[in-house]
């Protein structure tokens, strides 16, 4: 089984001097290659975005001329080749997940600047700081697909709870032998952690409600 979800980043950024701008703080940062490789994508939008379309059209290439789908670890490869040989003009982290009947399950980290790593679990993304020694400590071999989705959704909570670019939704996607499955959990069903508050009415929904003092319940 491989579990991929979205670490750090998990919303589109448009960067701009001298900070960055959150535009979308539910984006979708998981994107299929293909039917059972997936990956996980950090820092700029817009890179990540190119590098996963080149992937995908190259990918779909090989399937056509193999007559079978690409393995996990070329997918991870086409990614690690076009991070590495445009590294001085990209933003990019990459997590490659997927299962084939090569080598089963498997994850491949590419961070920036190009490099592949072969790893039981990876993470990356702004978030990704807060979260090695709760990894190193409850990460364990064999998890149960329940489980390791519960700990997925549990880390990810934590990193949006202590890191402001991250966003406000964990998305996951399962993948092994039987198929793919996709989670979405909202913000409102998180766990809350150190002195989170609980969630409260948006301006816009008091707005909404036609308050006549928006900024007063």
């Amino acid at each position: 089984m491989s579990l991929c979800a979205q670490f750090g980043f998990g919303m589109s950024l448009v960067f701009c001097k001298p900070g960055m701008y959150v535009a979308n703080r539910a984006s979708d940062k998981i994107t299929q290659l293909t039917d059972k490789v997936y990956v996980c994508r950090s820092g700029s939008a817009a890179d990540t975005q190119v590098i996963s379309d080149y992937v995908r059209y190259f990918l779909h290439q090989h399937t056509i001329q193999l007559g079978q789908e690409a393995t996990v670890k070329v997918a991870a490869n086409l990614i690690r080749l076009l991070a590495y040989q445009n590294k001085n003009m990209l933003q990019a982290g990459m997590i490659i997940g997927g299962w084939d009947k090569y080598e089963g399950g498997q994850i491949f980290s590419v961070p920036l600047g190009g490099t592949i790593l072969n790893q039981p679990f990876a993470i990356g993304g702004s978030g990704s700081s807060y979260l090695y020694g709760l990894m190193d400590h409850e990460w364990r071999e064999g998890m149960s697909q329940e489980d390791a989705e519960k700990f997925v959704v549990k880390v990810v909570s934590l990193a949006m709870a202590r890191d402001g670019a991250s966003g406000g939704v964990v998305r996951t996607v399962t993948i092994n032998k039987a198929g793919v499955k996709r989670n979405f959990y909202p913000g409102d069903k998180l766990p809350l952690w150190h002195e989170e508050m609980e969630p409260q009415s948006s301006l816009l929904d008091i707005l909404a409600a036609g308050s006549p003092d928006p900024m007063v319940q």
